[in-house]
């Protein structure tokens, strides 16, 4: 019955986004095309923490009526980045409360007196509370961190007398409750013979540092009045033929004809169709591959929408071009299929941490992380455990590495973090992700959580809701969450397509004793299998290895330790990967920052690089695995062997 079902789903899935639940608005990327236009306003702001006690000084004052510097001192803070790590000063570090931001901007006069012109203001990550006032007026409020927002401000910059410059202003609000996503609790500290009135710290519940502020991109963008709202794009393929399934949503006028044409990578057009919604047929397709899996990988089309409006104030148009990737993804009871073929995940677990920019995105880091992964011979990584910024999908879809798309769902620890106003803003958050990610070929699965207390019963039902509704948001993909509780106490395994296992053999336990992996491995897989025949995806695995440290017999954090619990694992692995096992991530790929505690020196050091990018002994080893590995899909007839040289991209 399972296998029966999956196929079915997999089979029907492209078919039933009509049947959706429908998601309000859409999230396209700004883009510049003859219609739009796009301002970046990244670069210096000027910055602000709250330091009173109840952290509500600057809505008590009115910060946001006047510029900042006129209520008080400022710093100027680079966005996108953490403000955590640019300051000197200590406090900064680990605030906890309300922040504030500010830019002023010039407009283009066109944006300000063309009454066809639509403005609006995208933030791309304000974590995790935030509040937006254009020039004085409060524009747009968001929760949750890590994706974007945005708001039309066209009201506010086309009424006279014109304004020669907008003034944004944003205040941030870090802190973490038992209903915020990732979860949290506030402790306050009574004993005043060991603390000051009023101290209080933040518990968080996951391994990871609390980076907050404006890190990702802030910018401007036009678009007509009547315009391109929101493209949804699903593909099968049938036969030869690929097929590209779209729906259109168009806002500002109920008068308008749509085109679609979709070109090949060499602008040729290969099928048109007309209206909202349609089924474009490609015969002979190009297909989009993951990295190594076929000698043509990631190969990506261009569906061109044109729309043509007719408005009170004349003719408009508008024009989007979203990047098409032709493939289909199927789960059986014992395989994870992209276009009809097994499909093996051998990658990694990243984090989003550059530094002193700390999750602030940056464009050198990301180029050098995908080199990288090519020079490894990764395939895969899972977004843990947030969803990355949308320019890692963009370059994911064009390198064809394949990702399982992760929510905030981290530390979902404790009982009452499983209420239902948690579930709802959950719910929400999904919502998000999708609406932002759904026409990524790279993105194969979406995790709904990762290590929640899944073996109580209020987290079963939390989750089947979560993973319900998200299956609801997208029938086209598989759903899962990362699990390390008990196969036979789980509560939300039955509701998962794929298995996802977290586990530590010879590190949380038994340490040092690197001759129990393989028994302990074994019997994970078998009971997790046995109980509910889906496919599995090792989704966690490592060693603590500080660079540098050296130790034969191997002893923990030393790379021979690492290296050696490794191979361990790959042992185990192998004996069930041509089974029911269909992939592993390793934890992690680079090393990054935690909160301080006596088991962390300056961060969690599990990766198989530094965080400054530079190789540990196990990543020599990882690329040896994983290009074997690759050529054994590549190449299934022929003798098994390394060729990592012979096929990297730098030879």
């Amino acid at each position: 019955m399972a296998r029966r079902s999956a196929v079915a789903w997999a089979a029907f899935g492209p078919l039933l986004w009509g049947c959706a639940l429908g998601l309000q608005g859409g999230m396209l990327y700004p883009q510049e095309s003859r219609s739009r236009e796009r301002k970046e306003l990244d670069g210096l702001w000027s910055f602000r923490a709250d330091f009173s006690d109840n952290r509500r000084r600057g809505f008590e004052e009115q910060w946001y009526r006047r510029p900042l510097r006129e209520s008080g001192p400022t710093l100027d803070m680079p966005v996108p980045s953490s403000f955590n790590d640019i300051s000197q000063d200590w406090r900064l570090r680990h605030f906890v409360g309300w922040v504030w931001y500010e830019r002023e901007v010039i407009l283009p006069e066109r944006w300000t007196q063309d009454l066809h012109t639509r403005v609006v203001l995208r933030i791309g990550s304000a974590h995790s509370y935030a509040i937006v006032w254009v020039n004085g007026v409060d524009t747009l409020e968001h929760e949750g961190g890590y994706l974007p927002f945005e708001a039309d401000i066209s009201n506010l910059v086309q009424v006279g007398p014109l304004p020669s410059r907008l003034r944004i202003t944003i205040a941030i609000n870090n802190t973490l409750t038992p209903t915020t996503l990732p979860p949290g609790t506030i402790q306050y500290m009574n004993d005043t013979s060991k603390y000051p009135k009023g101290y209080f710290v933040q518990n968080t519940y996951f391994d990871f540092f609390n980076y907050a502020g404006l890190q990702r991109s802030v910018l401007l963008y036009t678009t007509p009045t009547t315009y391109i709202d929101d493209i949804t794009v699903t593909t099968g393929v049938e036969h030869d033929s690929g097929l590209v399934n779209y729906q259109i949503s168009v806002k500002g006028s109920n008068l308008f004809e749509l085109e679609a044409r979709l070109l090949d990578a060499e602008n040729k057009v290969v099928a048109n169709g007309t209206g909202t919604q349609g089924q474009l047929k490609v015969p002979g397709a190009s297909l989009w591959w993951p990295y190594l899996m076929h000698e043509r990988p990631a190969y990506l089309y261009s569906l061109e929408v044109r729309l043509t409006a007719q408005t009170s104030l004349g003719p408009v148009s508008d024009f989007y071009s979203l990047p098409v990737g032709i493939r289909t993804v199927a789960v059986t009871e014992s395989q994870f299929l992209i276009n009809g073929k097994p499909f093996y995940f051998h990658g990694v677990n990243k984090h989003e941490d550059a530094d002193i920019r700390g999750k602030g995105f940056d464009w050198p880091l990301l180029v050098k992380d995908f080199n990288l992964l090519r020079w490894l011979g990764a395939n895969a990584f899972r977004t843990s455990h947030y969803p990355y910024a949308e320019e890692v999908l963009q370059m994911c879809d064009r390198h064809g590495i394949v990702v399982i798309d992760e929510c905030p769902g981290v530390g979902l620890a404790l009982p009452q973090f499983f209420n239902n106003v948690s579930l709802h803003h959950h719910m929400r958050v999904m919502e998000e992700v999708v609406r932002r990610d759904k026409n990524h070929p790279a993105v194969v699965m979406w995790s709904v959580a990762n290590e929640p207390a899944s073996h109580l019963e209020s987290a079963g039902y939390y989750l089947k809701m979560v993973i319900a509704h998200t299956k609801a948001l997208d029938p086209s993909r598989p759903v899962t969450f990362v699990s390390n509780s008990n196969y036979a106490a789980d509560k939300g395994a039955p509701y998962v397509d794929v298995i996802c296992l977290n586990s530590y053999y010879s590190w949380y336990h038994d340490y040092g004793h690197l001759e129990l992996i393989q028994l302990q491995l074994a019997t994970q897989f078998e009971n997790w299998y046995k109980k509910y025949q889906k496919p599995i995806i090792q989704s966690e695995y490592g060693a603590e290895t500080i660079a540098g440290f050296h130790q034969d017999p191997p002893l923990m954090f030393t790379e021979e330790y690492q290296k050696s619990l490794l191979e361990q694992y790959h042992l185990g692995l192998d004996q069930k990967r041509r089974k029911y096992v269909v992939g592993e991530l390793i934890w992690n790929f680079a090393d990054f920052m935690t909160e301080q505690s006596l088991t962390r020196v300056l961060g969690n050091k599990k990766g198989i690089f530094t965080r400054q990018r530079q190789p540990k002994s196990a990543a020599f080893l990882l690329r040896e695995r994983y290009w074997k590995i690759a050529n054994e899909t590549r190449y299934p007839h022929s003798v098994a062997k390394s060729q990592c040289l012979e096929n990297s991209p730098f030879t």
